[in-house]
């Protein structure tokens, strides 16, 4: 080999060698720096970690956030300051408008008289979107009329009465829209035949009263506020129907699309709890003279009034139009604070933000945090995110979704196809509190859902987007029963473990990152059934 030759060869093999070394660096670099960021998130999340702050904000400070209120509005804009704070790009994706809006005050109620020895607090809600008293409003009790002759001979004494109506609170309010009063004439037709055939039945009794051949009378059909617009007219003060305990109180959803400023409710709903309604209702039945008296400060805000889902972006490195999602709904009913359902999952995405970014995360695809609008008036926002992006939906590697509760979580369940990556990534989670152990679930193919369910997540799997769900257990028995909270009275911040919500926003971190870095998307083979 001549030198020539030589010289050239020992070029090469140099520039080939330093390739391999600069290769096998930088690899090694990102690997480095991958698992940098993760350890800066836990020690960060275990030493500072933010979690119950974002949610006393959103829950204390803010309160209950049912699209169309002020609170909510504060709360959108209060999650969009942090997250530029933090370095993000924030968007808000209107969701849709609303034609009036609806703010809640403090109310009370309270049994006077009866026979009883001083002044008994009552215990009620009422749904979202309905009127409330014009101040302290004072009256006496009937129950509802069943029939036409039963309504003639006691309306006079409507004006001024509190109507007890019959039925159990689901937590909607009572239906005054133009089908309800459809079904109301009908059930109205059958009672008038009923009484009809009663009247018959009672002259029998009658005249058989001594042979033992009584019979029995026919019940009616219950309908609540069977007369609802005839004792509005009358001069009623308001309806009362017994709740089950703890009282739950959702919002006006027939109604409030057709609504306007100039057709708003005109009587409170109100949900009493059902044991003070069963006293109170034999009390009614017994003649007994007492009175109810409410304030109860509802108040309607003018529309048209927009809403929006707050989405912040860590945009990615390499593959900036490759997302991974997380979030949870930001709105929520206003009868309590909203904090189980759902600032439990608001406060530990947005925790899981700020541990990536302040651990100095760089993700090589796209992390967008969601904060969902409209959530509890049928996934509105996710729906409507959905349908102006389409075109990125086969380009979201997964969406993570946290909306049952203030548990933490202990598992991850993904398909076959996803588990070495799964593995790779929730390897460190199990070093960060030996109190909850973490385990990797496989699970099989399931089919796309045709109708939307009761949380964001199943919006995107009705367009074919993977979701991974974190299982989560009350593991120390802290007694969390999420059929308690559900839209009721108790859903508070002390229903929420600090332990639990602070280690939800680490594991949340660390899946979601993980995920945005790997060199490809999730898998989606074996997800769905074809």
């Amino acid at each position: 080999m001549n030198t020539s030759n030589t010289h050239i060869m020992r070029n090469l093999f140099t520039t080939t060698s330093l390739s391999i070394i600069f290769l096998i660096v930088s690899l090694s670099s990102t690997h480095g720096q991958t698992d940098n960021v993760v350890q800066r998130i836990i020690e960060i999340g275990k030493t500072d970690n933010q979690t119950m702050h974002h949610l006393d904000v959103l829950t204390n400070r803010i309160g209950g956030r049912p699209v169309g209120s002020a609170n909510y509005e504060t709360a959108v804009a209060w999650a969009k300051k942090e997250f530029e704070e933090w370095g993000m790009d924030v968007v808000l994706h209107e969701t849709d408008v609303l034609p009036v809006g609806f703010n809640r005050g403090p109310y009370f109620g309270r049994l006077i008289g009866g026979g009883e020895t001083g002044i008994i607090s009552l215990d009620f809600a009422t749904p979202s979107y309905t009127v409330g008293t014009k101040g302290v409003q004072r009256g006496h009790v009937l129950i509802e009329p069943k029939t036409e002759r039963e309504f003639n001979r006691m309306k006079s004494k409507l004006k001024g009465a509190w109507v007890l109506v019959s039925g159990k609170s689901n937590g909607f309010p009572i239906d005054f829209s133009s089908q309800a009063d459809e079904m109301r004439d009908s059930t109205k037709a059958y009672n008038e035949r009923i009484e009809i055939k009663n009247d018959e039945i009672r002259r029998h009794n009658w005249e058989n009263r001594n042979k033992g051949e009584e019979k029995e009378l026919i019940p009616m059909k219950e309908e609540p506020a069977l007369f609802y617009r005839e004792m509005v007219e009358a001069g009623i003060l308001g309806i009362i129907q017994s709740s089950s305990v703890p009282i739950t109180a959702l919002y006006d959803r027939k109604n409030l699309m057709e609504m306007s400023w100039d057709n708003l409710p005109q009587v409170p709903d109100i949900k009493l709890n059902e044991h003070q309604f069963e006293k109170i209702e034999q009390m009614a039945v017994e003649r007994h003279y007492f009175q109810l008296e409410f304030e109860i400060r509802n108040h309607f805000r003018l529309g048209p009034i927009p809403y929006y889902t707050v989405i912040g972006m860590i945009k990615g490195t390499e593959f900036p139009d490759e997302y991974v999602i997380m979030g949870g709904h930001l709105d929520s009913y206003d009868i309590s604070t909203g904090a189980s359902d759902n600032g439990s999952g608001v406060a530990p995405a947005m925790e899981a933000t700020r541990l990536i970014m302040k651990a100095g995360g760089k993700p090589k695809r796209s992390i967008l945090v969601c904060l969902w609008s409209g959530e509890e008036f049928g996934l509105l926002g996710s729906t409507a995110w959905i349908k102006d992006n389409s075109d990125k939906l086969e380009n979201i590697s997964a969406m993570f979704n946290r909306d049952g509760g203030p548990t933490v979580p202990t598992s991850v369940s993904v398909t076959e196809a996803m588990m070495s990556d799964m593995e790779k990534i929730c390897e460190p989670i199990n070093s960060i509190n030996p109190d909850f152990p973490f385990t990797i679930r496989k699970t099989s193919a399931r089919p796309k859902p045709l109708i939307a369910g009761g949380t964001d997540a199943v919006a995107f799997l009705m367009a074919g987007v993977p979701t991974v769900q974190l299982g989560t257990e009350d593991i120390k028995g802290y007694n969390f029963s999420y059929r308690e909270i559900w839209h009721t009275t108790r859903d508070t911040y002390d229903k929420c473990p600090p332990d639990y919500m602070n280690h939800a926003s680490i594991v949340t971190a660390i899946i979601v990152y993980g995920v945005a870095n790997l060199d490809h998307l999730l898998s989606r083979e074996g997800y769905f059934i074809p």
